[in-house]
């Protein structure tokens, strides 16, 4: 599958959907038109049959600079104002809540909702220099909606000072409060998105998705209940033939053969 439209490429080969944002000259900024395409874009690879996993990145010198401040500052009506934080929102719900494990690979800045996108990948892996913020207070616009996903990522404190102050962190420092996975040369980044994709993509996808899924849903259950939920959920994944499958495969001592049921 290969779709380019003005504002989002798409391309799948071996399992594995690649989505550029490619506004460079914006930065890749999370326009009405770019968050429209996106969400169009998830919610087709989610009922893609070929899709195993999805890699996210931008076009040009950076990954994503946020919401496009001169479309902002043209709307002037709240509704409008309402409608596009919204429609965002339903773009970060649409990651976490999709089957399909996401990888953000990332270059350049994430900041504002750009970062609040990386926040909301699956997985995310950063060039050395690439830089990450939550710059709003510096313009007056505080940066509420992508505190909600970056704020369940890292640290209250962690993320109260990127907030408060606006100031960028490096790749290294995302990485170590846990914002991003990992980052590495740019000269390698795309070696390291890649393998880790066709890692993701070589195991049950049925599997997969059943994981991504209890992940997210026992979060935000109490202790209790997250075990009574995984146990039946364990339960039920005992009977999938890729169960029976794995495990026989480990016994034996050879490479299993997914059957995706």
């Amino acid at each position: 599958m290969k779709k380019n439209s003005s504002n989002v490429l798409l391309q799948t080969l071996n399992g594995i959907s690649r989505i550029t944002l490619n506004t460079p000259k914006s930065y890749n900024t999370l326009s009405f038109d770019m968050l429209n395409s996106l969400i169009s874009t998830f919610k087709k690879l989610d009922i893609d049959n070929k899709t195993k996993v999805i890699i996210i990145e931008g076009a040009g010198n950076g990954f994503c600079a946020g919401h496009d401040l001169k479309e902002i500052n043209s709307l002037k009506k709240k509704i409008k104002y309402k409608e596009l934080f919204h429609l965002c929102s339903r773009l970060m719900l649409q990651i976490v809540n999709g089957k399909k494990p996401v990888i953000a690979k990332i270059h350049g800045a994430a900041f504002a909702a750009g970062c609040q996108l990386v926040a909301s990948c699956d997985l995310a892996i950063s060039s050395e220099d690439a830089i990450f913020a939550t710059p709003g207070v510096n313009i007056g616009l505080f940066c509420s909606t992508p505190m909600v996903a970056i704020s369940r990522k890292i640290s209250r404190k962690r993320i109260m000072k990127m907030l408060l102050t606006g100031d960028p962190i490096d790749a290294q420092y995302a990485k170590e409060i846990g914002l991003i996975n990992d980052s590495c040369p740019t000269i390698n980044l795309e070696n390291k998105v890649l393998k880790l994709a066709e890692k993701i993509a070589s195991k049950s996808n049925l599997l997969i998705k059943m994981g991504k899924k209890t992940f997210y849903k026992q979060l935000d259950m109490p202790l209790v209940k997250a075990y009574q939920y995984t146990s039946q959920v364990m339960t039920e994944n005992m009977m999938f033939l890729d169960a029976q499958e794995g495990i026989n495969a480990f016994l034996e001592k050879r490479k299993p053969k997914w059957k995706n049921k």
